[in-house]
């Protein structure tokens, strides 16, 4: 009897800790994704670095997304913190080329109207 009730508590705690592995909160992936289309949106395509850094954000999410759906969620959440990372990266390298570029052309209307007005 006391085997029979040590065999019941058992498959009871076995039950409860696999039900609980179970129930693992999803996979995140609103900030990462968000943060790829602030990207896109930035140009980021345009921009060689910037356009890297998109790519590498893009395959990290996917990637996330397989390791995740593979049960290494601690793996796959590390990988979305790294896609997040390099799509801001990909957004400030996008809007720094942007600011360069309209700088070298205010230096141009600059130059532009000292010529035209010596």
């Amino acid at each position: 009897m006391k085997k029979a009730i040590s065999l019941t508590i058992l498959m009871i705690v076995g039950l409860a800790l696999f039900s609980g592995c179970a129930s693992a909160p999803p996979l995140r992936t609103e900030a990462s994704t968000s943060e790829i289309s602030a990207a896109e949106e930035a140009g980021a395509a345009k921009v060689p670095q910037a356009s890297l850094h998109l790519q590498m954000a893009k395959e990290e999410l996917e990637l996330a997304k397989g390791l995740s759906a593979k049960g290494e969620k601690k793996r796959a959440a590390s990988m979305l913190l790294r896609a997040e990372a390099d799509a801001e990266l990909a957004v400030a390298l996008s809007r720094g080329d942007a600011e360069k570029s309209e700088a070298r052309a205010a230096v141009e209307r600059v130059h532009q109207l000292r010529q035209d007005n010596p």
